[in-house]
């Protein structure tokens, strides 16, 4: 992750969560008071958003040592210790709601992405995510979903042209639409347009559009239509997959899967904090 954009997430978040202080914290510890306290994972799962742990108490306190035993990306057990911390108990304890939701969220959505990733088991078609993120935490979201062995789509509207069913609408037609956004754009701005029926998907090719996206098809519909495809353009399909069913895409030859649940509907990995000496 950026560490610039990431310590300038930190500290809009904890703003929001201190305002002037932890009250709580501050009346019980003195500042001197040191402890070391651990973060430990509750459920099977795979790690993300580790970095956050350093970069959220640095804030806070640049003597507080942390120590990983996990990496992001990492396979992780019930249990099993994921880091330590040390330093002042009042800074440990101001940060860690803060640092648990982030992490919690990340690694929930690196084992989802896992999942999708194996439930596929495709050498070839790659998983990716969509734009289907909670505003303010895109950055890490899309990041833990590398973590989890998927990949990117375009992080925005403003990194990659994506013409779907409105646009086609009021452009007249997807040729229209192409000519009309490649006479503007920079070389380096792909061009994707979402495809409805093998029609929609020949006047893509026709207008040569650089990644073509196959809406809510079947796998039998997918296998025949890639055969369509030029091996010049990229291929993605999206739209109503589930755990249950992506597997059956596994061979249509696609090369990516776009999935909004990656991050828009996913559970947090349950991970705690303890304070040494604490129980959960």
């Amino acid at each position: 992750m950026n560490k610039i954009k990431l310590r300038k997430h930190l500290q809009e978040f904890f703003i929001e969560d201190l305002g002037e202080t932890d009250l709580t914290s501050e009346l019980i510890f003195p500042i001197d008071e040191v402890s070391k306290g651990a973060f430990l994972v509750k459920k099977d799962g795979i790690i993300a958003g580790l970095e956050i742990i350093e970069e959220a108490y640095r804030l806070f306190d640049p003597s507080i040592k942390v120590t990983f035993y996990k990496k992001d990306g990492d396979c992780v057990k019930k249990g099993e210790l994921i880091a330590t911390v040390e330093g002042p108990v009042r800074y440990l304890l101001s940060g860690e709601r803060v640092i648990l939701n982030l992490v919690q969220r990340m690694s929930g959505i690196a084992t989802l992405t896992n999942e999708a990733v194996k439930a596929l088991n495709s050498d070839h078609t790659r998983i990716c995510d969509t734009r289907k993120t909670l505003p303010g935490l895109r950055m890490f979201e899309k990041y833990a979903v590398c973590c989890g062995g998927g990949y990117n789509h375009r992080f925005g509207l403003y990194d990659g042209v994506m013409i779907k069913d409105n646009h086609i609408t009021f452009a007249g037609s997807i040729k229209a639409a192409v000519e009309k956004v490649r006479s503007q754009v920079g070389h380096m701005v792909k061009i994707e347009v979402e495809t409805e029926s093998m029609d929609q998907v020949i006047e893509a090719i026709e207008a040569n559009a650089d990644i073509i996206m196959f809406d809510n098809r079947s796998p039998e519909e997918v296998t025949n239509l890639v055969k369509l495809v030029p091996d010049g353009i990229i291929t993605e399909i999206s739209g109503g997959l589930t755990l249950e069913t992506i597997g059956l895409y596994r061979d249509t030859k696609v090369d990516y899967i776009s999935l909004g649940m990656l991050t828009h509907s996913v559970a947090a990995l349950d991970i705690s904090f303890n304070l040494e000496g604490g129980i959960k």
